[in-house]
């Protein structure tokens, strides 16, 4: 069976959701069918999937890495090939890269339009657009955000199932993110800066990589990790005058 025949049937079987289903077929239309797809599925050697992998981004070769391990699982399980060509290759490793961002102070000094709420309600709790927008009040419950779905639905990984602390006033988000994203846009940032606000605050606050790590709804700790290595330009000095008064003692 041909590479992209297989890929394509067994996708339409996957009980995955929709958006992980384009995911998968954005994968198998972009970096695999071009070189694998009328090849057979047992043709393929682990050096043809090197030569893919190896122009990829990070970010972009452990995904198609992925969605070829998915599939190859399946072909041995079904009987169509013995052995898996993607066996023993590693995953690139996982870049964070640093994204602009406001502190709460800086927010809270900030003119954020009618949207200041949900604005600072990102900030104050590090959620994303997702699962803000499927917040209702009945989520925000004994001094805590209960944090159990997406919009379209389950959270794609377990580790987003999450409760965190309310910190600040919470109002309903409107269905799309137009509106924030211009008053973000203004400031200079993006709405996903707004985790990165939250992991700054947690971070600052001293509480600890994995803690922050639930908090966030991080699957990887390395992502948590990469995040908490960003710093703002103020804590270099700051980070002097601890050692200037550790010196004077």
């Amino acid at each position: 069976m041909e590479f992209t025949q297989f890929a394509t049937e067994f996708f339409r079987d996957l009980p995955i959701r929709k958006k992980t289903l384009q995911t998968y077929s954005s994968v198998l239309r972009c970096h695999l069918s071009p070189d694998l797809g009328h090849k057979e599925i047992t043709e393929i050697k682990r050096a043809d999937i090197q030569s893919i992998l190896k122009p990829l981004p990070p970010q972009t070769a452990a995904m198609t890495l992925a969605v070829l391990k998915t599939l190859y699982r399946e072909a041995v399980a079904r009987g169509i090939t013995e052995n898996s060509p993607t066996a023993n290759i590693r995953s690139s490793q996982i870049q964070v890269v640093p994204r602009k961002f406001m502190t709460v102070d800086e927010l809270e000094a900030a003119d954020l339009g009618k949207y200041r709420t949900q604005i600072l309600f990102l900030a104050y709790h590090g959620l994303r657009w997702g699962e803000a927008v499927a917040l209702t009040e009945a989520d925000i419950r004994d001094d805590r955000v209960h944090i159990t779905k997406l919009v379209h639905g389950p959270t794609k990984t377990k580790s987003g199932v999450r409760v965190v602390p309310l910190m600040s006033p919470f109002k309903k988000f409107p269905a799309t993110p137009k509106g924030i994203r211009k008053i973000c846009h203004e400031q200079g940032i993006h709405i996903h800066s707004l985790r990165h606000t939250y992991a700054y605050l947690l971070k600052t606050s001293g509480v600890h990589v994995t803690t922050a790590q639930r908090l966030l709804g991080h699957s990887d700790p390395r992502i948590t990790l990469g995040i908490y290595t960003q710093f703002r330009d103020n804590e270099i000095e700051d980070a002097a005058e601890m050692i200037r008064s550790r010196r004077r003692l």
